[in-house]
């Protein structure tokens, strides 16, 4: 194989937020959209970088320029080869070129999905047998080592491994998962876009999970047996880390222990086919990555506010690492155009800013085009 396409998309979590690198249970899908990466072999070492939707590019003439770039869009690719160079030696160099039509900085985690398609892509074009689960954790570690997120599994993991018209139970903690079929009756997947650039997130991102860390440390002091927050009750945190002189770190981890119990009863709602229960437990994620986990902001919490108490919306939250992006709305599919008219209109005369929005179906994950 000299050439190829592929594609790998974006992610949608319906509950359990900032929760995969606390090894909860995390319940995300791949959608419609995606990253889409043209790759090709070369006759010789050089490696050839394009992003399309800037327009621009970078050429890698030797293995030892393979370092972080000031060109922050090529170190998603870069990173990726550098997981690789770990593995194996490329016969050749080769091209290749990034598009995408995921909105960046809308929560959809558009950077996981273009170091999932260039994983997929490199795997597919030198032949390498990599599975999906493995090239989920290269794609983290480009992350982690290049761009500088200590994001956990679960975005590359859904961009990989989606099913159609299903989501994923992901237990983050043994990496087990189950497929579940989402039956949204009568309803729709609706994203409405802030159109805030989340720049915090990055750094409060990273923020927020050594909070966590702190607070599991805290709690071993007492109790030696919880290696994360996945292991810890209130009864523990309260014990253990006082409100007084921890306040943030007790707030953060008070979230986390709500979201994990929570994500596993809303999967028991879904079990049951109760949409009703699920959207409600979705307010209540909000209000928690509001008030206690403290990555909201004000444009979000006005969308979900919004719809909170609109007959036809079952559930409404931020979504992705916050301070900014979309919110995710499961809405009655005849009442969705009239749900968007009344919201573009409250939130455009109330903040100044265009409201977009995105329907979104449940996609496979990566693939050849």
């Amino acid at each position: 194989m000299q050439s190829l396409i592929v594609k790998a998309p974006g992610r949608i979590n319906l509950i359990g937020e900032h929760i995969d690198y606390n090894e909860g249970l995390v319940l995300p899908a791949a959608i419609q959209k995606a990253a889409i990466v043209s790759i090709s072999k070369r006759f010789d070492d050089q490696f050839h970088l394009t992003a399309v939707d800037i327009p621009d590019e970078l050429v890698i003439e030797s293995y030892a320029d393979l370092c972080i770039q000031e060109k922050q869009w090529a170190n998603y690719i870069i990173g990726v080869i550098v997981q690789f160079l770990k593995k194996i030696k490329f016969p050749t160099g080769f091209n290749i070129a990034i598009t995408s039509d995921i909105p960046m900085g809308a929560g959809l985690s558009s950077s996981a999905a273009i170091e999932c398609a260039v994983a997929f892509g490199i795997n597919e074009l030198f032949e390498l047998g990599i599975d999906r689960m493995e090239l989920a954790f290269m794609a983290q570690k480009a992350e982690h080592e290049f761009v500088g997120v200590q994001c956990g599994i679960m975005d590359s993991f859904a961009s990989l491994l989606g099913k159609k018209n299903h989501v994923i139970l992901l237990d983050c903690k043994t990496l087990t998962y189950q497929y579940y079929p989402l039956d949204l009756q009568a309803h729709s997947i609706l994203l409405l876009d802030t159109g805030i650039q989340h720049a915090l997130a990055s750094s409060e991102y990273n923020n927020r999970r050594k909070e966590c860390e702190n607070g599991v440390a805290l709690i071993q002091l007492k109790y030696p047996a919880v290696t994360s927050l996945r292991n810890a009750t209130i009864e523990m945190l309260n014990e253990c880390v006082p409100q007084l002189t921890n306040k943030k770190v007790y707030k953060r981890c008070k979230y986390v222990i709500e979201e994990i119990e929570r994500t596993q009863n809303a999967c028991m709602d879904l079990k049951a086919n109760n949409l009703e229960a699920f959207g409600q437990k979705m307010f209540m994620t909000h209000d928690g990555l509001s008030t206690l986990y403290e990555v909201s902001c004000p444009e979000l919490d006005f969308l979900v506010n919004e719809v909170r108490n609109k007959p036809s919306v079952l559930g409404a939250r931020m979504m992705g690492g916050g301070f900014g992006g979309c919110t995710l709305n499961i809405i009655q599919t005849n009442q969705v155009e009239k749900v968007i008219k009344e919201v573009k209109i409250a939130y455009e005369s109330t903040t100044g800013k265009a409201l977009n929005y995105y329907e979104v179906s449940l996609e496979d994950g990566a693939g050849i085009v």
